[in-house]
């Protein structure tokens, strides 16, 4: 029995690039119709049902004011619910992505100037698995790298600041996000749900999470809450935090900075670049100010101490970097007096302060006279 193949819809005036996206999509075992403005592509979109459309955003030529693509993204919503949407386009800005995303229903916006044929074709891989509506995007396959291709560190940029974690269900708002995180100097690892948060908290370092709130594989989805439970998780391994979300509810807004100790709470309805850069001056703020202590610490001690905040005993300490437990107290001692502290809650809590991660569980209780050792027993 034969299948036919799912047919894609190109929507370009510039034949260069029609030809580029022509001939990836051919390969990736698609049939494509081409159009050159909204005419044409409503024409197309009632001839026959389109799996995938990929959308120039200015259809004018050389009127780069033009933003004819918008109203063929709103064409497609309307004509073909099915037809997943992809924005190109050579004139992106912030606003404008967020534009497209949440008010004309973008899969996800690409800039020209950045386009890679690898890139576009995992786009279009992750695209076509999107089950209409708009489903949650399934994870990728064994193997592929898990760092967003614009995690990777461009030139011009401000130094490497760590790596943020990025936790949304909707393809686009990952996308967005990942770019703008990278350009303030974060690597960028994104995720669709509390579970696989979870995972990576247990197992990588963060210096920055960006969680939204309403999660669509949500664990409880009568009483979706599965972002505040991420934010638990965060505020618990000292990791500063931000909301971006869909919801304005004022008792979500109050929640979050109340019990969670967010950041910033920004709604997407009303994102723009300004805000985000100025909640990550926030954060790095507070880290500069918290880790001025740390910057005496030599890099052994720094070991030591983020194994402290981990839970772990001397001895535990003493095995996971395979030194004596005499050489560990002597590290405490040192560590104390440096940080102006005299017990290991108090060390602990400087180092979280400082954003030095602790683990998502409950550590294991000190022994007796652990707390508050004395000068021998550090």
């Amino acid at each position: 029995m034969h299948t036919s193949s799912p047919r894609a819809l190109v929507v370009e005036d510039d034949r260069s690039w029609q030809q580029i996206l022509v001939e990836i999509l051919t390969d990736v075992g698609m049939d494509v119709d081409v159009a050159d403005g909204l005419p044409a592509a409503l024409a197309c979109l009632r001839a026959a049902p389109h799996r995938l459309a990929v959308v120039d955003l200015s259809l004018g030529g050389s009127d780069h004011r033009n933003q004819e693509g918008l109203a063929v993204l709103d064409a497609v919503r309307r004509h073909d619910p099915g037809c997943v949407a992809l924005l190109l386009t050579g004139y992106a800005t912030v606003e404008l992505a967020v534009q497209a995303l949440t008010q004309h229903g973008a899969f996800t916006c690409l800039r020209k100037e950045t386009f890679r044929r690898a890139e576009f074709r995992d786009v279009v891989r992750r695209a076509l698995a999107e089950a209409p509506p708009a489903a949650a995007e399934p994870p990728p396959a064994p193997g592929s790298p898990s760092l967003s291709p614009a995690a990777s560190q461009p030139e011009g940029v401000p130094p490497r600041r760590g790596t943020a974690l990025v936790v949304e269900d909707d393809a686009g708002w990952r996308a967005l996000l990942t770019e703008l995180l990278g350009e303030l100097g974060y690597a960028v690892q994104v995720c669709r749900s509390y579970g696989e948060a979870l995972g990576l908290l247990r197992r990588t370092t963060f210096a920055l999470a960006v969680v939204d709130l309403s999660l669509a594989s949500s664990l409880f989805p009568d009483d979706n809450a599965d972002g505040f439970r991420l934010l638990a998780q965060t505020r618990r391994s000292g990791i500063p935090s931000l909301v971006v979300s869909g919801s304005a509810k004022p008792e979500d807004v109050e929640r979050a900075f109340e019990e969670y100790g967010v950041v910033a709470y920004l709604e997407k309805q009303a994102f723009d670049r300004q805000a985000l850069r100025q909640a990550i001056a926030q954060v790095e703020a507070v880290r500069q100010a918290a880790a001025g202590p740390l910057s005496e610490l030599t890099e052994r001690e720094k070991e030591v101490l983020q194994l402290l905040a981990q839970g772990l005993t001397n001895k535990e300490i003493a095995e996971a970097l395979v030194i004596t437990d005499n050489t560990v107290k002597r590290h405490l001692k040192s560590i104390f007096a440096k940080l102006g502290v005299s017990t290991r809650s108090a060390a602990v809590a400087r180092a979280l302060a400082a954003g030095v991660p602790s683990v998502p569980t409950s550590p294991p209780p000190p022994s007796a006279g652990e707390d508050s050792p004395s000068p021998k027993e550090v």
